[in-house]
Order: C-alpha cells, then structure tokens, then sequence
C-alpha cells in the first residue's frame, strides 16, 4: 500500500486529536484498520482514520444542532409568523424557531420541544396568550419559561382582561425586533457561559 494511503499511529493520533494509547486501543477493538510492517511497525489505514474523523464531526454537529436556543413563536397572523422567522434566522445565532397560531397548540409544542424563549401575541383564536401565560405560569413545570409578549393591545387593554403574571415582559406592535434581538443575544450569551 503506499505511503500516502496510511498513517503512522503518531499521525493517526494527531489527525484524531487523541493519544497514542487510545489509537493503539483503537486498533486493537477493530474500529481502525491497521497492520505492521516487516520491522513492527503498525501503518494504520488513511481511509479508516478519516471515516473516524468524519464520525466525529458529526457528532460535533449534533451537540451543536442540541444546544441551540429554541424559540416558539405563537401569532395568529401567518404574515407574522414568516417574518419573525426571517428576521430571527437573519441574527446568525444558534437559533431554533418553532412557530404556532394559538395558545392550545403552544403549550402542545411547549411541553414536547421546551423551548427556552417564548414569543406571543395575546389576541389569537382556539386559546388566546393571556390563557396560555396564566396556564404556563400556574405550572411548576413551566412556570419559569421566560415570556416575552408583543400585542397590539396597551396596557389598559391588557389590565382590563386580568392582566398579565410578573416577570412577563410586554412589547407593542409593531414587533420590537431590536429589543427581541437583545433579549435573544442576552440568553444565547448565558447559555453559552454556561456551557
């Protein structure tokens, strides 16, 4: 086999960024193909080297895709939707959006997917934000889900329908996306320090 098809276990560790011994491990359990050579030395095969590498990026990959900020968005307005979604994809961010038209289908996608943002309007058929906030908020599994509300109804409006629990923050239309941009990059800030 030539030369330029194999690596010696020194550089089969540096192109895997393990050590020696874990290569020669490596070898031994099959996961790598190697042989020795006349003189005893073990020449390890580039191909299988580089499908190890391969295997761990991807698996690099899919930390990274795990750990991304999850959002759902919850707007009657289709219109609405699509434009949270293009603004929020355009902050280049480790971002995951979810997005839903009511409140009932929300906390469905809220207790399957735990998103680490919410994003809701408050007047929206089926079940509309106040309703959802108040379930999620009485939930001691969700009461701590950060809530941002961006309505078009003021601050009367909203009292006058009960109002809303502390800790929610409430924005007026049209959507504040410089303040939502902040809030976002604060969060991915924190998840990533405490990482």
């Amino acid at each position: 086999m030539s030369q330029n098809n194999v690596y010696t276990t020194r550089e089969a560790a540096e192109r895997l960024g393990v050590s020696l011994r874990t290569v020669q491990l490596w070898v031994e359990s099959g996961a790598l193909a190697a042989w020795k050579t006349m003189g005893g030395h073990r020449r390890i095969s580039r191909d299988s080297v580089e499908r190890v590498v391969r295997e761990q990026e991807h698996a690099l990959d899919a930390d990274t895709a795990a750990h991304r900020f999850r959002i759902l968005v919850v707007e009657d307005e289709e219109s609405l939707r699509q434009l949270y979604e293009l603004k929020l994809d355009s902050w280049d961010l480790p971002l995951e959006i979810l997005t839903t038209a009511n409140g009932y289908e929300a906390l469905l996608i809220i207790g399957d997917k735990r998103p680490d943002l919410l994003v809701a309007d408050l007047s929206m058929p089926a079940m509309d934000g106040f309703r959802m906030i108040r379930t999620l908020k009485s939930s001691a599994e969700f009461r701590d889900l950060e809530i941002v509300v961006v309505s078009a109804l003021d601050a009367t409006e909203i009292e006058d329908r009960g109002g809303l629990p502390d800790g929610v923050r409430v924005f007026r239309k049209p959507i504040p996306f410089a303040e939502l941009e902040s809030i976002v990059r604060g969060y991915c800030g924190q998840t990533a320090a405490g990482r």
